[in-house]
């Protein structure tokens, strides 16, 4: 999956506008106006095409959880960004953060998407890469848990409650 439909999936699960996006990003120290932002949003094949890139992904996913969690205390000009390449585990782990989901929330939201999965194995995907037990977390999971956020969303909508 690429970055950009990460992020597609991701304002459409979480119902984030340009604006949104834009104080995000903005959290984790990337400056990128509402135009911008939504360039991010469209496909490949059309007009003004932006290519999201690891970086900006990472800083997006460090964005949203200041802006679902609060900002920690850190020095107002220092940007973190993540060593290595950004892996499925890795974006599934912010996610976790930036929602505050623990293993049972997430094995709902798994369960909303069709999955089946137990805790331990869930466990495993935010494992060291060194540990024996760590297991890959793959595309197809990682949309799927997208989409039990998408489909969690909508039933607590329909309750009038916001994830």
């Amino acid at each position: 999956m690429t970055n950009n439909d990460l992020l597609r999936r991701l304002r459409y699960a979480l119902n984030l506008n340009g604006v949104i996006m834009t104080e995000i990003f903005a959290l984790a120290g990337y400056e990128i106006g509402p135009a911008d932002a939504l360039k991010f949003l469209k496909k490949e094949e059309e007009q003004g095409f932006a290519a999201c890139d690891d970086t900006a992904m990472s800083l997006f996913l460090d964005g949203l959880i200041s802006y679902r969690r609060g900002r920690q205390d850190t020095p107002a000009d220092t940007v973190q960004v993540a060593e290595g390449a950004l892996t499925n585990n890795l974006i599934l782990r912010k996610l976790r953060i930036a929602l505050e989901l623990n293993d049972e929330a997430m094995v709902g939201i798994l369960k909303l998407a069709g999955v089946t999965i137990s805790k331990s194995q869930l466990s495993a995907m935010f494992r060291s890469v060194e540990h024996r037990n760590y297991k890959q977390c793959g595309d197809q999971f990682l949309r799927n848990f997208i989409r039990g956020l998408t489909l969690g969303q909508k039933n607590k909508a329909d309750k009038n409650y916001n994830l």
